[in-house]
């Protein structure tokens, strides 16, 4: 099975050699544009490059949701901006165990463009810093942009109109009160889409902050033929579907616009009850 997650203690070996990674820091703070920007130049692991979840990893909000995946161009030119060739392995790290937006730039970079190694830094910068690992401050130098074409695999995703086809079980990555409506900070309805079941994503995590092992991912996750991961806006989604290659499982489809986009349109149907985690 392909190695999605790396420890700290990988990461700092694989710095200090020939080929050493790529590492993108990807914090973000929900409602502040800038904060990742600002947390990452007043501490980064050596030698990463911000690669923000509204300006890079996401388009502007609007009748696709609230982070809709950019275009494919768009996200191509991102990567040779950044200096991204599939001869190089990627890192990625954020400080929420991946939650935001670590397994969303994981999702765009390995299942969506194709690069053959990209890991997820598992604990985030929190494991890092326990391991000994130290922060640089500032900004580090753009690498020369590279010419690399991804082959974009839309395999992976699924759009609004083919969600309530009854097909593939859908797996809601909110809290279990979001799911049921009883509270929504976000998005202008509460609920969920008819016939989901929810899958917190922060239930993918251990105490410790780190990923639970393979076995108990497998036995925890949600089992269908096929299943549609979705959240409020399709980032936590993507942690729900790391989770789902941590355990060797068959990947969900991502379902990009997820709630968000779901509720701009008043004729598709919501759900206010129902079961909660699977």
């Amino acid at each position: 099975m392909k190695q999605v997650l790396i420890a700290a203690t990988e990461l700092a070996q694989a710095l200090e050699k020939d080929g050493a990674p790529q590492v993108f820091d990807c914090r973000a703070r929900l409602g502040d544009l800038d904060a990742g920007r600002r947390l990452c130049e007043a501490g980064h692991v050596p030698g990463s490059l911000h690669l923000d979840l509204d300006r890079d990893l996401a388009a502007e909000p609007g009748a696709g949701g609230r982070h809709p995946l950019p275009s494919a161009d768009d996200f191509a030119a991102t990567l040779r901006r950044l200096g991204v060739t599939p001869q190089r392995p990627v890192v990625v790290l954020d400080d929420m165990g991946g939650q935001l937006a670590a397994a969303r730039a994981w999702w765009m970079l390995a299942i969506w463009a194709g690069h053959p190694d990209v890991r997820v830094l598992d604990g985030g910068l929190k494991a890092w810093q326990e391991a000994g690992g130290e922060l640089v401050l500032g900004q580090e130098p753009l690498p020369e942009p590279s010419q690399w074409q991804p082959a974009f695999d839309d395999s992976a995703r699924i759009a609004a109109d083919e969600v309530f086809s009854g097909r593939e079980l859908k797996v809601d990555a909110r809290s279990e009160e979001r799911f049921r409506g009883e509270a929504e900070p976000i998005d202008p309805v509460a609920g969920h889409i008819p016939g989901a079941v929810c899958r917190p994503s922060a239930t993918n995590l251990a105490d410790t902050g780190r990923f639970k092992a393979p076995e108990a991912l497998e036995a925890e996750l949600p089992r269908a033929e096929a299943i549609v991961a979705y959240c409020g806006s399709g980032v936590t989604a993507c942690h729900n579907i790391l989770a789902y290659a941590i355990a060797g499982r068959s990947l969900p489809r991502l379902y990009a616009g997820s709630w968000s986009e779901w509720v701009r349109d008043p004729s598709r149907p919501v759900a206010r009850s129902g079961r909660g985690n699977a």
